[in-house]
């Protein structure tokens, strides 16, 4: 089955009243016939059916055993955390969001989970880098916020023969664009506020197990921990994942225009978009993704921090703002925004220069996309912030 199909048709009908959308069940607990005797429902921390309705979607739509909804992305990494022990290790992709290198250096260093990084887009410096302590190996692909890709089929089988848990970090691509679980990993995490939400109107993140042992290990901490996805979000991700498929397609190829056009301009250093045949790891994300997604990421010639924040405040359609994945097309200046947690010369080291700019793009027409790109570009030249001619540059 298609998966456009099998995603609207994997939202079910409700069995008691028939409404063909997921009603929300805003209760916090349920009447039980005796002592442990119910349908399934206790209490809404433990279950509640309208997450559960989502849990099994992004399950079902991820290929995997166990789905599990958290009250956000970083709940959702935070849970899979919590399967190591002190001493062990995670080696996670050097070009990591800002928010997970805060929790795995800042909250889970002081507990004695070790951390090391890694460029993930090369294999073998993966395999290299494994050692004795190392239980987690964490990649983002395409990463976040310089767009590299690396080879999770190849990845997964170091993890594999390793023993090591292999978790992949999928918000920037969705089920729509790769399935992780079905190329080696072991889990897969998705913060839900991003395109699986897909209108910047909600908190979420999802983890998925592939294995149910897995599965249930993370149930258990999730209803240990505590922090669930609410019924109301649960069910504005559910509609949301309705029309993915469409919105991804056309975030794609958005995207793709303005990463081409952003190519051909003196102003722009480096262009990070994998749809682009001088993407360093292109070739693979052509064998594993079925589109490139909607995020684009460039860097200014110059490299000049104070001439990305004066173009990111230039923008109109582009909204300066955290985040991404929306309907509206957002712009972000990593360095002082979402990755500003991690250490200058951390970042450098990973390639987010500090003139990286991130795009999210929406679902606006390409060419109006391009023009306010253009005319933030020429009000930076005004400004004096770049230069006003190639040959200046």
């Amino acid at each position: 089955m298609n998966i456009n199909t099998q995603l609207l048709h994997s939202i079910p009908v409700d069995a008691l009243t028939g409404s063909v959308s997921v009603p929300i069940y805003q209760t916090s607990t349920f009447v039980q016939e005796a002592p442990g005797v119910h349908k399934g429902f206790d209490y809404a921390r433990s279950n509640n059916p309208t997450r559960q309705a989502l849990e099994q979607l992004i399950a079902t739509l991820e290929g995997g055993s166990q789905g599990l909804a958290f009250a956000s992305g970083l709940a959702a990494i935070d849970a899979v955390v919590k399967l190591l022990h002190a001493g062990d290790e995670i080696l996670a992709i050097d070009d990591l969001y800002g928010g997970a290198f805060r929790l795995f250096n800042q909250v889970y260093n002081q507990f004695d989970i070790s951390i090391r990084y890694v460029d993930t887009a090369d294999v073998d410096a993966v395999a290299s880098a494994i050692g004795p302590k190392t239980r987690l190996l964490w990649l983002e692909t395409p990463s976040n916020p310089t767009l590299k890709i690396s080879d999770i089929a190849a990845i997964g089988a170091i993890a594999k023969e390793a023993g090591v848990l292999f978790c992949v970090d999928n918000t920037f691509a969705s089920p729509i664009i790769q399935q992780p679980l079905k190329l080696g990993a072991d889990l897969v995490v998705h913060s839900a506020t991003k395109y699986l939400g897909g209108h910047s109107d909600l908190i979420a993140g999802l983890v998925v197990a592939k294995s149910e042992e897995l599965g249930q290990r993370l149930k258990f901490i999730q209803n240990a921990s505590g922090g669930i996805l609410a019924p109301f979000d649960s069910f504005l991700v559910i509609r949301g994942i309705e029309t993915l498929s469409l919105r991804v397609q056309k975030h794609s190829e958005n995207a793709q225009k303005v990463a081409e056009w952003l190519q051909s301009r003196y102003e722009v250093g480096e262009v990070y978009y994998p749809g682009l045949p001088s993407h360093r790891n292109h070739h693979i994300a052509v064998q594993q993704q079925k589109y490139f997604g909607g995020m684009v990421s460039f860097s200014l010639k110059n490299d000049h921090l104070e001439a990305a924040a004066q173009l990111v405040s230039s923008t109109r359609l582009f909204l300066l703002a955290e985040s991404l994945g929306g309907a509206k097309s957002l712009v972000c200046h990593p360095a002082q925004m979402t990755h500003k947690s991690i250490p200058a010369e951390k970042r450098r080291s990973a390639g987010v220069a500090d003139s990286l700019i991130r795009l999210s793009v929406g679902l606006e027409d390409a060419d109006d996309l391009i023009a306010d790109l253009e005319q933030a570009l020429d009000r930076c030249k005004q400004l004096a912030f770049l230069p006003e001619t190639e040959e200046v540059a």
